[in-house]
């Protein structure tokens, strides 16, 4: 992607306080693609090829701005999650948690546990947490299973948000609330949000959550 390409999909960023600069219609016409999702998996997958995390990002941002979605990404991002040489490993779980598919326990569950090096500076482990919230919204045994795995955890943030899960989950299952079980994981959570200070284009910052 040419420095001009990448500015143009930068402007679809909507900042705090700022609109986006540049319309998806603009973006699909550049290039000659009528299907924003469409191009972004083209775009992602030319990205993973040469390694180009300055386009990972890109395709991100377009998949985002496209509210793109489907199993075709799933696959791909499940590859790009515990590559060294990109810095989208938060949008990554995002769309994964998006997709709400059993396949992508395994990537999530990963993301819990594991600290990229361009992450390792967040004691608030916000990338942990947009997983265990992910993870709380996929539906099946193997979520939970690894929600279950977490909630002894010995770091407080993610044992936490790991049990406020597992409660929202039991609750939606029988139908009745706990009283009181979730507010010190939202105090946790909430001391997450805002981390990363990046424009947003409509995906959670770190650690807001994917809610059933």
């Amino acid at each position: 992607m040419t420095p001009e390409e990448q500015d143009l999909v930068t402007g679809l960023v909507i900042a705090p306080g700022e609109g986006a600069t540049r319309t998806l219609d603009e973006v699909l016409a550049h290039f000659g693609e009528p299907d924003g999702s469409a191009l972004a998996l083209r775009l992602l997958r030319d990205a993973m090829e040469r390694r180009d995390a300055d386009d990972v990002e890109m395709a991100l941002i377009l998949h985002a701005a496209a509210d793109a979605s489907g199993e075709e990404f799933l696959e791909p991002l499940t590859e790009l999650f515990p590559a060294e040489w990109h810095r989208g490993h938060e949008d990554v779980v995002s769309v994964l948690g998006e997709l709400r598919s059993p396949r992508a326990v395994p990537t999530l569950a990963l993301a819990t546990r594991w600290v990229p090096e361009h992450l390792d500076w967040d004691e608030n482990r916000a990338l942990a947490v947009k997983a265990i919230w992910a993870l709380g919204a996929v539906p099946g045994p193997e979520a939970r299973e690894a929600l279950e795995g977490l909630r002894d955890d010995e770091n407080e943030i993610i044992r936490e948000n790991a049990r406020k899960q597992l409660t929202r989950r039991s609750e939606a299952a029988t139908g009745v609330e706990v009283p009181g079980a979730d507010r010190r994981a939202d105090v946790l959570r909430e001391a997450t949000d805002g981390e990363t200070g990046e424009g947003d284009v409509g995906r959670p910052r770190a650690g807001v959550p994917f809610d059933d």
